[in-house]
């Protein structure tokens, strides 16, 4: 998918935005994605018996970075958001969202979102999919996603929403 060089995120001192930029993530990336992943997990207030549960679904390793479309959202030098997406073909799979906890609500997720759409439209995406956290399925929905099944996980007994993100035109639906 094409690169998008910079996106301007929302609030900071006086009014004026945040300003982020969106690169490619490398093989390097991943010891720094990996830790963004468990403290934004981690955030939601889960106890550290499921972080360490969940630790696989946490991880970035370099090898999925090199294979998969993965970007980061960077403000001056520090990594504060990254998205992993998976698949070829006209359905995707969002595979990691994830927003430094002290960039939380100021508009980070939504324009990696927007970042990644725009890439998705450009390669010709129709549908794209994600297993969410049940804390992050507001969001999805707030940007168009609707759901469309759940799927199980750890412990036993938990169900995750499983949410759909149609890709038309200019906009998702």
């Amino acid at each position: 998918m094409p690169p998008e060089p910079h996106v301007a995120g929302e609030g900071e001192d006086r009014g004026q935005p945040p300003t982020f930029r969106m690169r490619r993530c490398t093989a390097r990336d991943a010891p720094s994605l990996t830790r963004l992943a468990h403290a934004s997990k981690a955030s939601w207030g889960y106890p550290d018996e499921l972080l360490a549960l969940w630790d696989a679904d946490l991880t970035l390793d370099p090898a999925f970075v090199e294979r998969h479309d993965v970007w980061a959202a960077v403000a001056g030098e520090e990594v504060v958001g990254v998205y992993a997406v998976t698949g070829d073909g006209s359905a995707r799979e969002i595979e990691h969202l994830w927003v430094a906890p002290g960039w939380m609500g100021r508009g980070v997720g939504r324009r990696m979102l927007e970042h990644l759409l725009a890439r998705a439209r450009a390669a010709g995406v129709e549908e794209l999919h994600v297993v969410s956290d049940p804390n992050a399925a507001g969001f999805y929905r707030r940007m168009g996603a609707r759901q469309v099944g759940e799927q199980a996980s750890v412990p036993a007994g938990r169900r995750l929403p499983v949410l759909a993100i149609r890709v038309t035109g200019d906009a998702a639906t």
